[in-house]
């Protein structure tokens, strides 16, 4: 259905750069997507931009040919259908901005299907796996013992995503450090809890991150022995030390925690729909997955089994 608008001046800039930097805003300011997630519009759209450029048109009045043949260049490329995926998604989230505001009157991307993604299953630890881990700083008396419990445990008995567990603070805790008020993606707030394990853990931590001398900490959570707040890749990087220490045959990273989190409650018999809940997904789809970790985790391990056998 054709909007009533009236056109909006089209831009002067090179393939469209102008509009697509107003899209951007729009994603920002109305959408109030994160601006991690801006970001890698912005990287989907220049290099976009940029194919067209180079195919004598621009992304403003580019056909559905030149969509089709960006697509089977990032393909060429080697790009992961994932990554393809989200290239065409964000493409499409421009031309859906373009046509609303009357810049053009269809979407060439809209009749494109995306590609076939593989069915991967999360990375998880089982229980015992999970104890282990958890249990690493203490006993390998490596890093910073009281501060990597708490962080460890506070990540998995709270499900949180790396960003999420970053942006924590003394604030947002519960004062009896039963739980916090997280802000998630999409600036959505959600209540967490934690383990009592995690309770003790954190009130230990506590007790040294008030000893901590000069801090300019913000009030974070976790911080470093400066006591500034760790940053995402800076959590990324003990989690990673730690994987390395344990010896566990899996690729384990900060998500894991979460996947297990998650792949331990749905195993337990917990609703999806409370564990949706807790893990702040907006689509049931997402956390829908969980559901086949557990059988699709035996199955490898009786495959694995009966492949050391034939052996």
């Amino acid at each position: 259905m054709r909007n009533d608008r009236p056109e909006c001046p089209r831009p002067s800039g090179p393939a469209g750069t102008e509009l697509i930097n107003e899209y951007l805003g729009y994603l920002s300011s109305v959408r109030a997507l994160s601006e991690r997630t801006v970001l890698a519009y912005r990287e989907d759209l220049e290099y976009y931009a940029a194919y067209c450029e180079n195919h004598d048109t621009q992304a403003l009045s580019a056909d559905v040919r030149t969509v089709r043949g960006f697509i089977a260049d990032q393909s060429a490329k080697g790009k992961a259908s994932v990554s393809v995926n989200r290239s065409l998604s964000s493409v499409r989230g421009f031309y859906r901005w373009l046509m609303r505001f009357n810049y053009r009157q269809d979407n060439p991307s809209g009749a494109l299907r995306n590609l076939r993604t593989p069915t991967l299953l999360p990375v998880f630890f089982w229980e015992k796996e999970m104890a282990e881990f958890a249990a690493l700083p203490e006993n390998l008396k490596r890093l910073w013992p009281g501060r990597d419990k708490a962080l460890i445990l506070t990540m998995y008995s709270a499900g949180l995503r790396i960003s999420e567990t970053a942006s924590l603070t003394l604030d947002s805790l519960e004062k009896n450090l039963g739980g916090a008020r997280i802000i998630g993606k999409g600036d959505k707030e959600r209540r967490v809890f934690f383990s009592e394990e995690c309770t003790e853990a954190l009130n230990a931590w506590l007790a040294e991150r008030k000893a901590l001398p000069g801090e300019e900490s913000g009030g974070a959570l976790f911080v470093s022995r400066r006591g500034k707040p760790l940053s995402v890749p800076g959590i990324r990087w003990i989690i990673s030390r730690y994987a390395s220490y344990s010896g566990v045959k899996k690729n384990i990273h900060p998500h894991a925690l979460r996947h297990s989190f998650a792949t331990h409650l749905v195993n337990a018999g917990c609703d999806v729909r409370v564990v949706q809940e807790l893990l702040g997904h907006e689509s049931i789809s997402t956390t829908q997955r969980y559901t086949h970790v557990d059988i699709g985790s035996l199955k490898r391990v009786y495959n694995r089994a009966h492949e050391q056998e034939r052996r």
